[in-house]
């Protein structure tokens, strides 16, 4: 049973931990590049907003969007 286990903290220590080491290590070298990451991820979610505002527009404009209070069961 203590070989499962041991098993288990090789595969996220060693490997699945891999890369968060080395952005961890590129952090001491550059700030910058080791968050690139988190640039990429907020670049991605404000396209996604503005896509996602843009299509509320869209709908709006055209007037299919049902705006009654009843539309939903629970809101009887």
């Amino acid at each position: 049973m203590k070989a499962f286990f041991e098993g288990i903290q090789y595969l996220f220590v060693n490997i699945l931990f891999a890369p968060l080491d080395g952005l961890r290590h590129l952090e001491l070298i550059t700030w910058f590049g080791a968050n690139t990451i988190n640039w990429i991820f907020m670049i991605i979610c404000s396209a996604a907003i503005v896509y996602w505002i843009k299509q509320l527009r869209i709908f709006d404009a055209a007037g299919t969007e049902n705006q009654d209070t009843t539309a939903h069961s629970f809101l009887k």
